[in-house]
């Protein structure tokens, strides 16, 4: 296939402008992000201005550059500056929202059963610590309409519900909750939201202010492509005064009225490389510029890439497609026949033998999930700038054989369980 047959073949996956191994098919991009070399070079620029005069930089300068950076970044995420503060990931975030609110053995704290692994340890964490009840919605995968997502969550409000944690986009299962709809309801109900949006810079269009939600952290180092340590924590202006950062510093005690003490807190921690942060501007505007549509073209293209990929890697399974295209971003995940036993999940990384098979014999790193539990498990695909539709043909001539020889591929078995979901 040549790039005029190709039409996910693009410039913009030059080599030049990134460092992944040419030898290796990267398709797991939700996990770690990958940062262009541009990007990489302009941090190491900021790096060396901080280390031309330490005290001058961090001291004097820093505040001011940090300003610029979060009122750009505000301005991709539909937020007002004021309310923004940096992290450097999500689940940083979510820890200190969730550290600093008091609940009691009364209280209720609603999350999905597709909850991140770590944002659900956070929450078990503060619940355990407070005698707070933690209850989970079980939301469906394979699934068709947003009502699958929503109603089992909504169904689980009642009146001490006081929290709810909500993926923006799910780490196991690739899909967009209808975080509007619901984050509006919720507020409605009067029940405070705190979305994990860790997938969704980048990804899907964000506008924050309208969205309402009262805590919202996300990554710029996944779909937004910025340096590893890059992050932001979004709350509404009524609840800044609850929130500290996990780490207690000189802003705690500082007399300057110039900026509210959630600025203060969360704008000096400790001494730490901020270079990540300030070339989060530079990774917006670079990856803005590799399409003539902007970002909103970029996020298209992965979107058009992952469900080309997913229908064909469907296809070579013989299964159907597990959701709708209308939820799904550049992540997609595809059920696969449950693991043997002796082919289930192992450590280091909880890889499976087939995971290990398929980046060392045919050179594709993607991940494999075990969700909701093993034996089931789910292979995830990401599609960024980089990738190209004859790297997933290549996955799924393959996929097919080494599934074999970890046991007999006798089609999905979540589609003998849904029925409903995939009729005949």
């Amino acid at each position: 296939m040549t790039a005029t047959e190709n039409p996910w073949a693009l410039p913009a996956a030059s080599p030049e402008n990134w460092l992944l191994d040419p030898d290796l098919i990267f398709l797991n991009h939700g996990s770690f992000g990958a940062c262009p070399r541009r990007v990489l070079e302009i941090q190491n620029d900021w790096r060396l201005r901080v280390e031309r005069q330490p005290l001058q930089f961090l001291v004097r300068e820093l505040e001011a550059h940090l300003d610029a950076t979060r009122a750009r970044l505000a301005q991709f995420i539909g937020a007002n500056a004021d309310d923004l503060v940096f992290l450097p990931n999500a689940t940083t975030g979510l820890n200190a929202v969730l550290r600093s609110l008091s609940f009691t053995s009364g209280d209720e704290l609603l999350v999905t059963d597709q909850e991140y692994n770590a944002s659900r340890n956070a929450l078990n964490f503060v619940a355990e610590r407070s005698g707070a009840g933690v209850v989970v919605a079980k939301i469906p995968f394979p699934f068709r309409t947003a009502d699958d997502l929503a109603a089992p969550i909504l169904a689980n409000v009642t009146p001490r519900t006081r929290l709810v944690l909500l993926d923006h986009v799910t780490s196991q299962t690739g899909i967009i909750l209808p975080v509007a709809p619901l984050v509006a309801e919720l507020n409605r109900r009067g029940v405070d939201t705190l979305v994990d949006g860790a997938h969704a810079p980048g990804m899907v269009p964000l506008d924050l202010n309208r969205l309402g939600a009262t805590y919202y952290t996300g990554n710029c180092h996944k779909w937004l492509c910025g340096p590893k340590s890059a992050a932001f924590l979004h709350v509404q202006p009524d609840r800044q005064k609850l929130i500290r950062p996990l780490t207690i510093s000189h802003g705690a005690n500082s007399p300057r009225r110039d900026r509210s003490r959630f600025q203060l807190e969360f704008g000096w921690q400790g001494t730490s490389d901020p270079s990540a942060l300030l070339s989060v501007p530079a990774a917006i505007d670079f990856m803005a510029a590799l399409l003539p549509g902007g970002w909103p073209a970029v996020m298209a293209h992965n979107r058009g890439l992952v469900l080309a990929a997913r229908k064909l890697l469907c296809a070579s399974l013989g299964i159907p497609e597990p959701c709708p295209a209308e939820f799904i971003g550049a992540l997609a995940a595809i059920p696969l026949p449950d693991a043997p036993p002796e082919a289930g999940p192992r450590l280091p990384g909880n890889e499976y033998p087939l995971q290990d098979a398929l980046r060392i014999k045919h050179r594709i790193e993607v991940p494999l999930i075990a969700w909701p539990a093993p034996p089931h498990r789910l292979l995830r695909l990401s599609a960024q700038l980089y990738n190209s539709l004859p790297q997933y043909a290549h996955l799924a001539q393959a996929l097919p054989a080494e599934l074999a020889g970890f046991g007999p591929l006798l089609g999905c078995a979540v589609c003998k369980e849904h029925p409903k979901t995939f009729p005949d």
